[in-house]
């Protein structure tokens, strides 16, 4: 039996090799007229990017369809992951008149922009929500799991939390909306923060420098607001010195009992110093390992790069965010406090399991870089995602049903750690066909939002007018025309600005 799962998981890397270098099709951008969607090349064009799907069928066949989980695997497992930064910049970019990078857009990060109704835990841990809606092509389904974290409602309730902001000062923070804006983050977020929280201050140019070490708030607040106002632009990025410097500081500051975490505030853009991404990603992932120090990534500018500061807060245990404006920096350094500040999970791991009796194909869509072994599962000294109080995590997948199909569909699991015994937990949810929506546009508005949400980003990811990767994906302009119904209907002003947000698309690929 042991042989046989061998073979099964080398045929199974076989055939994520075989189409490692295949690239990734998108929602067609095409407009009512069908016309394909633009390449870049007219006005507008691609905001640059700064510095493995797969196919098959379950059953073995050669049968050209989308891509999906390789024979004979119906387990789906990854790490949980927050991060929002992807589509906060894409907003970014669209505003400005450009269209995103494909390779900056992460569906995942997309749809956890968004609000969700899922029920809540009393306590630590996680509930387990499964739905899902038919599309209009024939046996496929989008499926959505529902991790939802408890509410962060008391935020006396948290333990005190020791931050280190580390902010860029480098000359391309000189940029208006991205020094100034740090600046003004940083001043309402000490104001949000308690009397025993702490605060340290870490500063990078040509070099780092520790403006102000590790300082309890309580009758201290005027000398922190004096170090963040001091703050001015100077030359380079050095961004490895910073983080460096940054995590040293943490270090010393470290405080038992206490959330240990550093927030660095940057647009990325490393370009003077160690610009290895490398060598910067293990002096984060080494004092994660050894201390437990947690990062917060914050992308500003017009200019992001938003795969180093991803891959750092990956590395880091902690995810980002990206703040365009003071609406942006109210919401995450205000209204997401808790979440950004405290833990109610590490190592947190989601699996799928999909019942072959009734499952034909499926593709969990988005968090490419997240993916986990399936038997690492419950192997607890493998990292999965640390989760604050507030969240809730959402995974969309396509899946195609067999025919006549009728019973159980899938299984999904979620497993973590407490943050502070490391004791184990899991928590699972059930999806029977029967529960299947009849039609992905009458489910219900959250359901909805996140479909929208996904097929945008599928949308931006496509360079050119081929098949979808996602079922039943609507042109660019019936996705607006349903998101701006959507906006109307929910009164959330986060729908309202997603509509915006493609509206600025579809003008763009016109």
């Amino acid at each position: 039996m042991e042989q046989y799962r061998i073979r099964r998981l080398r045929a199974a890397l076989l055939a994520v090799t075989a189409v490692s270098g295949l690239l990734l099709t998108g929602c067609s951008g095409s407009d009512d007229s069908g016309s394909k969607a633009s390449d870049g090349s007219r006005s507008g064009g691609y905001a640059p990017a700064p510095e493995g799907e797969q196919k098959g069928t379950p059953d073995g066949s050669e049968e050209d369809s989308r891509e999906v989980a390789p024979s004979p695997d119906y387990l789906s497992t990854f790490a949980l992951d927050v991060d929002t930064a992807s589509y906060g910049y894409a907003r970014r970019t669209l505003a400005d008149g450009r269209l995103p990078d494909p390779s900056t857009v992460r569906p995942e990060e997309f749809v956890n922009s968004f609000r969700q109704d899922y029920d809540r835990p009393d306590g630590n841990g996680f509930t387990v929500t499964v739905d899902g809606a038919r599309t209009t092509e024939d046996d496929w389904s989008l499926v959505r799991v529902g991790l939802a974290t408890r509410t962060a409602e008391d935020t006396d309730e948290r333990p005190p939390a020791a931050l280190t902001f580390v902010i860029d000062v480098s000359g391309s923070m000189d940029e208006p909306g991205r020094l100034d804006l740090a600046k003004e983050s940083l001043d309402t977020m000490t104001d949000q923060l308690r009397d025993d929280d702490s605060v340290a201050l870490v500063t990078f140019s040509d070099e780092a420098e520790k403006v102000l070490p590790m300082t309890r708030l309580d009758g201290n607040r005027g000398e922190v607001h004096d170090a963040i106002d001091s703050l001015e632009p100077q030359d380079s990025t050095n961004l490895g010195a910073g983080v460096e410097t940054g995590y040293e500081t943490a270090e010393d500051g470290l405080r038992d009992g206490a959330t240990n975490r550093v927030v660095l505030i940057s647009d990325a853009l490393a370009n003077t110093g160690d610009t290895d991404a490398d060598t910067i990603l293990e002096r984060v992932s080494g004092e994660r390992r050894e201390h437990g120090i947690t990062l917060f990534g914050v992308g500003v500018g017009s200019d992001y790069g938003d795969e180093l500061m991803e891959q750092l807060a990956d590395r880091g245990d902690g995810h980002t965010a990206y703040v365009s404006d003071e609406e942006d920096a109210r919401k995450v350094f205000v209204e997401q406090l808790p979440q950004n500040v405290d833990l109610t999970a590490r190592d947190a791991k989601a699996q799928v399991a999909f019942d072959p009796e009734t499952v034909k194909e499926f593709r969990l869509v988005g968090y490419d870089d997240r993916q986990v072994a399936d038997d690492d599962f419950r192997d607890d000294s493998v990292d999965g995602g640390e989760i604050g109080p507030g969240h809730t995590v959402t995974a969309l997948y396509a899946v195609r049903t067999r025919e006549g199909a009728d019973g159980h569909l899938a299984t999904a699991s979620v497993r973590w750690l407490d943050p502070e015994t490391r004791d184990p937990h899991e928590e699972s949810g059930q999806l029977e066909t029967e529960a299947l929506d009849s039609s992905v546009h009458r489910a219900s508005s959250r359901f909805q939002v996140t479909t929208l949400a996904a097929y945008f980003a599928d949308t931006l990811r496509a360079t050119n007018g081929d098949r979808t990767s996602l079922p039943g994906c609507p042109s660019l302009s019936e996705l607006s025309d349903q998101a701006q119904d959507l906006a109307h209907s929910t009164e959330d002003e986060d729908v309202t600005q997603l509509a915006d947000a493609i509206s600025d698309a579809r003008r763009l690929r016109d």
